[in-house]
């Protein structure tokens, strides 16, 4: 498998900051730029959902956060991800912005494959720190678990 065969990232206007500072190794998340509100937001969007302004700026997260959720596709749906099956998909909720949730793989280093953790160390509430990893044009967020 290449990383070419993989689903790229979507990326417009309001997330590309995003994909920019992952490739800097940096996990960042919009947040609204009024200083009477400042609420945080992912995804990215023109407008804050709390008090509608169109002011933004992107603010640096710790990349620590907990499992909140994940799942192992069985069977994957498209080709190029069944050699790597079983592999898990976590959804992982910032600790410093509960709200904010981001998805992505549990694995044992930065580029190691989706399913280079045992699959029983997955627990919901578990740990973790975020590590970036070069995927075909992008640089992706993973999580390894806390140490």
């Amino acid at each position: 498998m290449t990383t070419t065969e993989l689903l790229a990232p979507v990326t417009d206007d309001d997330g590309a900051p995003f994909w920019e500072y992952t490739a800097r190794g940096e996990l960042r998340v919009q947040a609204c730029a009024n200083t009477e509100c400042g609420e945080l937001r992912f995804p990215p969007r023109p407008c804050c959902p709390h008090c509608r302004s169109f002011d933004s700026e992107w603010r640096r997260m710790s990349g620590k956060g907990r499992i909140w959720s994940y799942v192992f596709p069985h069977p994957p749906l498209l080709p190029a991800y069944a050699e790597m099956a079983p592999y898990n998909a976590i959804v992982v909720e910032l600790a410093e912005a509960p709200r904010i949730r981001l998805v992505g793989n549990l694995v044992t280093e930065a580029g190691a494959p989706w399913n280079s953790v045992d699959p029983a160390r997955l627990k919901i509430g578990a740990k973790v720190q975020v590590v970036f990893a070069q995927q075909g044009e992008f640089t992706v967020p993973q999580w390894v678990l806390e140490r």
